[in-house]
């Protein structure tokens, strides 16, 4: 039996994004969207530097208009000058044929809406013939070439970004509300590009709908499979919220296709200040093991057996250990299922009789018999021991500040 429920990374073709790559086996971006207007510059860049500085590798900026995509010329000289290079894609949908070929000598990526691309008139139409379909086909390619060739003279990526609340009328017809549907305004995208001689592409197919984003990026790649197209996928789940369940609503999703294998960078879209949605991002990617920027804590719930107060001794530990980014700690309230559950840990603090604790090295026990009130003390001189130990950024960790943290359990 295969106990490793993961998939590998499914092969994508890489797309350079500025001094990035999307796809190709590169780690999986983290990607966000400013919420300041366009035209007001100085606040954008504000914006875009915190996003990037909390951690965020690129920013989209929304590009509604051609006034807002001479705006980006500006609003990259100022990021640049005042922070350095951030990647930045310009967001670009209604009538978008000269709002992208403008953005494109500013910015790395290009995103386009394909059911928002090219004006479509509403005709209530209950069936659309095969010479129908031809002739708005060809009506987006006259729209759309002039963008593949402004990405191409730019060196610049585009993102085919299809949203499931916004398929054009004819693709609604054919295939439904569906992810076919979604699947099928890709591919004609996709088409074009590749007939043109442009793969400088990755693909986004969103939902508000956890099912639905899923089935939709699902049966995109088995669509990419057949048509011998391997293009790397954006993740998301559009329009998620805020709070809680709007982290736990991306999560599923994002995470769900991730572990199959599928997708090459994300986004947490949530209705605050998206400078909240660069940790879940992050956390996403660390939980799955994509990702390694900070301590990985493990600890149990905590029950009856428990011989210390396990939520103020996790606390205590992390405090002292959090900069440490590259170790596994386990904090664990007895010695039942401590040294079982916390295997694959480097470090081990685990209760034991008499108000002590046991300190482990991997599977190994190293040091017994210690106070409680010690226990963060000689974890630290453990470390230190071992070469792994290196003062925070804030300075020195002093012993006198860590003896008698530990609270026992009443």
């Amino acid at each position: 039996m295969n106990l490793d429920m993961t998939y590998p990374r499914r092969k994508t073709t890489p797309c350079r994004v500025g001094p990035l790559t999307i796809g190709g086996g590169h780690p999986v971006v983290v990607q966000s969207m400013i919420t300041e207007e366009t035209r007001n510059i100085d606040a954008c860049v504000e914006q875009i530097i915190q996003l990037h500085e909390a951690g965020c590798e690129l920013v989209r900026v929304t590009t509604p208009s051609l006034g807002e995509a001479q705006a980006l010329e500006e609003i990259r000289a100022k990021v640049t000058e005042r922070h350095g290079y951030v990647p930045l894609t310009a967001d670009v949908h209604h009538q978008g044929t000269a709002i992208a070929v403008e953005a494109a000598k500013y910015v790395d990526e290009v995103r386009i809406n394909p059911g928002l691309f090219v004006f479509h008139k509403h005709t209530n139409q209950i069936e659309y013939s095969e010479a129908e379909h031809e002739a708005e086909r060809l009506a987006i390619e006259d729209s759309f070439v002039p963008v593949i060739e402004a990405c191409k003279k730019h060196d610049r990526a585009m993102r085919v970004g299809v949203n499931h609340g916004s398929l054009s009328e004819r693709m609604l017809v054919t295939y439904g509300d569906t992810p076919e549907g979604m699947v099928q305004s890709a591919m004609e995208y996709l088409r074009i590009c590749e007939k043109h001689g442009y793969q400088n592409v990755n693909i986004s197919a969103k939902a508000s709908r956890v099912p639905v984003m899923v089935a939709a990026n699902r049966l995109m790649v088995i669509r990419m499979n057949e048509a011998g197209m391997a293009y790397p996928l954006h993740l998301g789940v559009t329009e998620a919220g805020d709070g809680e369940y709007a982290r736990i609503k991306s999560t599923a999703g994002i995470a769900t296709l991730l572990m199959e294998g599928i997708g090459d960078t994300i986004r947490v879209s949530l209705s605050e200040d998206p400078i909240h949605e660069i940790p879940v991002c992050y956390d996403i990617l660390q939980g799955l093991g994509l990702r390694k920027t900070k301590v990985e804590y493990i600890a149990c719930p905590s029950c009856g057996r428990t011989k210390f107060n396990l939520p103020t001794v996790l606390n205590q530990v992390r405090d002292a250990t959090k900069h440490l980014v590259n170790l596994d700690i386990a904090v664990m309230g007895c010695i039942v299922n401590g040294p079982g559950e916390m295997a694959d840990a480097d470090y081990g603090y685990v209760g034991a009789a008499g108000g002590k604790i046991t300190l482990y090295r991997k599977r190994n026990v190293v040091k017994t018999g210690i106070p409680q009130e010690r226990g963060v003390v000689e974890l630290i001189e453990l470390l230190k021991e071992d070469g792994l130990w290196q003062d925070p950024p804030e300075g020195p960790v002093k012993a006198k500040e860590l003896v008698g943290l530990t609270v026992l359990n009443s």
